[in-house]
């Protein structure tokens, strides 16, 4: 292992303001996320994203508690997608802090915490509990999708009339017919006979298909409160820190360079099944220890490792790796154990494989520590999820993921190469999930400044380039000429509430990533023009073109400004020039200022790929790099169909626009790329033709 190996370069990197806004509560003790929420209370179908630890559950039981006693709904299902989450939904005595009433679940309608393994009798005797639950006079019941999916498959969708039924985690939900959870919902918005509550601390949906089908996600209204707004208005956590490692050999030989055992950590290895795996699970955590210091036995309380650093600090490792029941089922009962909820020192390291991820809630985790790449980025949130609680002590917090090197020697080279462009993938959206939010409008003639937002000192100027700024909600204002407006109701909720998802969908685009990282002839609205078009057509096909259009320029903008904007205040940071949580925001200003006039062609020519360049370049040496340079470019084709036709389309409006066509000699690559399509869609028509 090298020094130079040694060194983790963040690859996303923020400081917060630490406003405690976001932990504070009103006369109702509801937190600033919980109150937004409730102002839809009276809404039948409400879909809710926001951030682990952000109060959803707590959410949802202010919203469950004013359907049943003043909106005619009858029953409250509360859905999670595993036993461990029931718990969020526990008895809590809202009354102590203003509420008018309290949330209560019986025991016998908690279904999570009924014990066994989800196997065919015991579904068969929750579904049994939720027909009884559905016949009694109780109100509340909690259970898990399984419980609930196969309940609607045996009582049917007429059973759950005027009932609140309330989807925890609502990611796991696919329209894909084989979804029967997702099939089931989009029947129940069909019958328009109960009231929908979907929660979701995930931001996109990148991974696998939408959710729900366009005509039925229009009819919910959505409450977003962003990692932004949660992260800067926490008491005491002050920086996040998010980036990728890269070793060579076996990983247990790395992983004590990024393993710090003075942070309280959760290390996830690999799968078995991965490259990075030693195929042997339980020894890699013996070895992990083992590089970790002295073990020195187990408690007998907890199960959990007792193990002696080289310094005599005695720690304590929990292993939910280990799958023999009995031990498991101790160390995850000392886990929860709520007695220890707010002790620090009651574990220090937790190793695991499969669990620990979605809705884990251990608050001192300061490090999440992820080997091999996840080939789930909502997966990857949820990890980094776990770390980004708020607790007394705790200042700062990073997810590392520790990924094998690129060996050009290797057979597994080319699946080395494409596990660094999804880990740059993932750091890029990263990057605009922690973002603030972007409102974009046309400047022309009528613009002026929105309510509330902060212009900088000079204020709000009609003839120059303006960028406002509303700290309350994390929100930003950019004027752009030339900038698409959309027409339609789904083109502009899509440009309001889903643009992370078009991002997501570009940023692993592989055809993008390669070409934007590695290829110095690809002209940059080959991407943001061709690739990005082309993502957006495909997504959504029903939308006019002028709708695609100001999606994609939507999306683009808010990619390549979060990307300026973080390399202008990592320079500024550099100098001196500012210091805190408003770096992005400053940096957002000052790239904008420059710009004398802030258009759509300009930020078409940004590479939305430049930035993490830089990264990847600290992080990788120069001879790798070239390596993956090299593979990538021994896969360049010819340039197909569907793109060729893309760029003569282009072609025509630079015809239009300019009253010629593109020359293919010219200097300019986009121009040049352009003509280089119209003479492949010539090639491919006439291979058509000749059969």
């Amino acid at each position: 292992m090298t020094d130079r190996a040694a060194k983790t370069i963040p690859s996303v990197s923020m400081r917060t303001a630490g406003t405690g806004a976001s932990t504070k509560a009103n006369e109702l003790g509801m937190r600033t996320m919980q109150e937004r929420a409730y102002e839809h209370r009276g809404e039948q179908y409400l879909l809710i994203k926001s951030p682990p630890a952000s109060g959803k559950s707590r959410a949802l039981m202010f919203i469950a508690l004013h359907k049943l006693h003043n909106q005619n709904v009858r029953k409250a299902i509360i859905v999670v997608p595993e036993r461990s989450i029931g718990g969020s939904f526990a008895d809590e005595p809202l009354s102590n802090y203003g509420f008018w009433a309290d949330w209560s679940v019986k025991p016998q309608w908690n279904l999570c915490n009924v014990a066994g393994i989800e196997n065919t009798s015991v579904a068969k005797s929750k579904v049994k509990a939720v027909e009884q639950f559905l016949e009694s006079e109780d109100r509340v019941l909690v259970c898990t999708h399984a419980t609930f999916r196969f309940s609607v498959e045996e009582l049917g969708i007429e059973a759950f009339d005027d009932c609140l039924i309330a989807v925890d985690e609502f990611h796991h939900v696919s329209s894909n017919p084989d979804n029967k959870l997702g099939a089931q919902l989009g029947q129940f918005l069909s019958r328009d006979r109960v009231h929908l509550v979907a929660m979701t601390g995930s931001y996109f949906r990148g991974d696998a298909e939408a959710v729900l089908a366009p005509q039925d996600e229009a009819k919910f209204v959505t409450v977003t409160y962003t990692y932004y707004e949660q992260l800067n208005g926490y008491d005491h956590l002050k920086s996040l820190d998010i980036g990728y490692f890269f070793y060579s050999g076996r990983y247990l030989d790395a992983i004590t360079k990024v393993l710090d055992p003075a942070l309280k950590t959760i290390v996830h290895i690999p799968n078995v099944n991965s490259r990075e795996s030693t195929k042997d699970k339980v020894k890699e955590v013996n070895e992990i220890m083992d590089a970790l210091g002295t073990w020195e036995g187990e408690d007998p309380k907890t199960g959990f490792h007792l193990v002696r650093l080289p310094g005599g600090r005695l720690i304590k490792v929990a292993d939910l790796v280990d799958d023999e029941p009995a031990r498991r089922d101790k160390v995850v009962s000392a886990l929860k154990d709520a007695k220890h909820k707010n002790d620090r020192d009651h574990v220090d390291i937790i190793i695991a494989l499969g669990m620990a991820k979605e809705g884990f809630d251990w608050i001192w985790c300061e490090h999440a520590l992820t080997v091999g790449y996840r080939a789930s980025l909502t997966e990857i949130i949820q990890i980094i999820g776990r770390a980004t609680r708020d607790a007394p002590g705790k200042a700062s917090a990073r997810f590392t993921n520790l990924i094998a090197e690129p060996d050009a020697s290797e057979e597994t080279v080319v699946d080395a190469v494409n596990d660094t462009l999804k880990a740059i993938a993932a750091s890029l959206l990263m990057e605009q999930v922690l973002a603030p939010r972007f409102n974009f409008t046309p400047k022309n003639a009528e613009s002026g400044p929105l309510p509330d937002f902060d212009y900088g000192e000079k204020g709000y100027d009609p003839k120059g380039t303006n960028v406002g700024f509303k700290e309350a909600t994390g929100q930003f204002h950019f004027e752009i000429g030339g900038l698409v407006t959309p027409q339609s109701n789904e083109a502009k909720r899509i440009c309001q509430e889903d643009l992370n998802e078009v991002i997501t969908a570009f940023v692993q685009d592989k055809p993008a990533l390669e070409k934007g990282l590695f290829d110095d002839e690809t002209a940059p609205q080959e991407l943001t023009q061709a690739r990005m078009g082309k993502i957006v057509k495909d997504r959504y096909p029903e939308l006019s073109d002028s709708d695609q259009e100001a999606i994609r320029q939507h999306a683009i903008a808010a990619l390549n400004l979060t990307q300026k904007a973080k390399s202008v205040a990592a320079e500024m940071e550099d100098s001196g020039q500012l210091t805190g949580g408003s770096a992005l925001i400053d940096g957002v200003r000052k790239f904008a200022m420059d710009v004398r006039n802030l258009d759509i062609d300009m930020i078409d020519k940004i590479n939305p790929f430049e930035a993490a360049y830089s990264i990847l370049a600290k992080s990788m040496s120069e001879q790798t790099l070239k390596q993956v340079a090299a593979v990538i470019a021994s896969k360049k084709i010819s340039i197909p169909y569907e793109e060729a036709r893309d760029l003569a389309l282009r072609a025509r409006k630079f015809m239009q626009d300019r009253g010629r066509a593109p020359d293919i000699t010219s200097a300019d690559p986009w121009e040049k790329r352009m003509a280089e399509g119209v003479v492949a869609l010539k090639r491919h028509v006439e291979q058509q033709k000749n059969g």
